[in-house]
């Protein structure tokens, strides 16, 4: 416990100590993240204040604070330093002058111009100017003035995590922008959502859809859900398995560049891929989830938690090789691998210490490339640098994870579901290993997961395109 020594105190003052004419000021400068958290408390998401690019075209021609903002500012004054503690707003009179533009700093100034023993009220002259001097608020309040002195620790303001899964959706579409639509082999798309999603993805100009299944089925799925499909081209086939098959024959042929799953299962998908000689590339096929998680400073990808069951040592090598590969595709040029166990040191009671430690050697050895592999890592010590250092871990790795590697499905298909349930993570999925990539989705997944697993697989069909050998996808 901190003793007040160590502690900054927060002092008002009471009715008598007040004298009019005294003042007191507070300075503040406006930020992004101020904008998006007072919108966010207060609901209000009018687009001058959020969208820059309605903002152009306004009377102030870019993005303006809130005015509350300003107004909330004198309240933190009055509510904090003078009169402090204990103060109680009555009235509060506002003139909005100008607009409060980001980067702008403000002084705010409130001056005691009445005094009302009656009641222990206070007038208050309200002045919030900028930087140029400029007065861009004014005002009058009256508050009821602390009548018993406090002297307290002051209260550090609660921590705001700004998260907007629509930017990070867009950003992430970006990156999309100039590549060409490819053909999608949509399989067995026979429910609203993988329908509907398919099409999304092809409204965001990602894919070219080529649906394949039993034909009367898929357009009355259409029909229910509102589903233009004029123009569409679709291959009937009368069961999943059939369209599965016709699928792969096709991407075998490079009549199409991406497969994406409908609704069907998995395996099936994967087992009409694996039937066709044409479509291997001698690396095992895995599966990587993409993560925009709130509490993490960037995107985190997890293999494998859809595929690979118990994978043997030999077998991890691909799936980290896999997902090391695919990073690159998405930008990061060095990705670093944190490899999951219960644990941060080798034991040789539990197995996926020593595969992690074998892992790192064999990236040594040149086993494994284009990546910094560390473990094994608890999850604590591979998301938070500071869990790290408490445990006197030294690691490039630690704090900084692109990619988790986990033991075995059943971790990191729990730790997938936890990201997105508990911790709001917006999440993608696609299957690598195979000569085209394979968008896996799950019959949970809302409209921009399934949008944004089909811009992983364009992505890394366009890397296909430009390596004209394809040795890996």
């Amino acid at each position: 416990m901190n003793s007040p020594l160590d502690t900054e105190l927060i002092e008002n003052y009471t009715f008598p100590e007040i004298k009019i004419g005294q003042s007191a000021r507070l300075l503040r400068t406006l930020s992004v993240e101020d904008i998006t958290a007072f919108a966010a408390v207060s609901g209000d998401t009018n687009p001058a204040h959020l969208n820059s690019e309605y903002a152009n075209d306004t009377l102030f021609h870019g993005v303006i604070a809130h005015g509350m903002w300003s107004g909330a500012l004198i309240s933190a004054l009055l509510g904090t330093q003078f009169p402090g503690p204990g103060t109680i707003y009555q009235d509060q009179a506002l003139h909005f002058v100008k607009p409060v533009r980001v980067g702008d700093t403000l002084t705010v100034t409130v001056t005691v111009t009445a005094k009302n023993a009656a009641d222990n009220s206070l007038e208050l002259d309200c002045q919030v100017i900028n930087q140029r001097g400029e007065h861009v608020l004014n005002g009058v309040a009256k508050v009821l003035a602390p009548v018993t002195k406090v002297r307290l620790p002051r209260v550090a303001a609660p921590r705001i995590q700004l998260f907007d899964p629509q930017a990070r959706f867009n950003n992430l579409l970006a990156l999309g922008d100039k590549l060409e639509a490819v053909r999608c082999a949509v399989v067995h798309p026979c429910d609203k959502g993988s329908l509907s999603g398919a099409m999304d993805a092809a409204r965001y100009g990602l894919i070219i859809p080529v649906l394949i299944g039993p034909e009367v089925r898929i357009r009355h799925v259409a029909a229910e859900a509102g589903i233009d499909l004029t123009g569409v081209e679709i291959i009937d086939q009368p069961h999943s398995h059939a369209a599965a098959e016709k699928a792969a024959e096709l991407a075998a042929s490079w009549d199409v560049e991406i497969l994406m799953k409908g609704s069907l299962h998995t395996d099936e998908l994967i087992h009409a891929v694996l039937s066709k000689p044409a479509l291997r590339t001698g690396r095992r096929m895995s599966h990587v989830f993409r993560f925009d998680v709130p509490l993490y400073h960037k995107p985190l990808l997890i293999t494998d938690a859809a595929l690979n069951i118990r994978p043997t040592l030999q077998e991890k090598v691909d799936i980290i090789q896999n997902a090391i590969d695919f990073a690159r595709i998405m930008g990061v040029a060095v990705p670093k691998v944190a490899i999951l166990s219960a644990v941060e040191n080798v034991n040789p009671n539990i197995p996926s210490t020593l595969d992690a430690a074998a892992l790192c050697k064999m990236a040594d050895r040149g086993q494994i490339t284009g990546g910094v592999l560390d473990g094994p890592l608890a999850f604590d010590n591979a998301i938070s640098a500071h869990a790290a250092q408490i445990k006197n871990i030294r690691s490039e790795v630690a704090g900084q994870a692109d990619i988790m590697a986990v033991p075995d499905l059943e971790s990191g298909n729990m730790l997938a579901k936890q990201l997105e349930y508990l911790a709001g993570a917006s999440g993608s999925g696609i299957v690598l290993g195979a000569r085209v990539p394979i968008a896996l989705t799950s019959r949970a997944d809302g409209p921009s997961n399934r949008v944004a697993s089909a811009l992983l697989a364009l992505l890394v069909a366009h890397n296909a395109r430009r390596d004209q050998s394809r040795p890996i996808w």
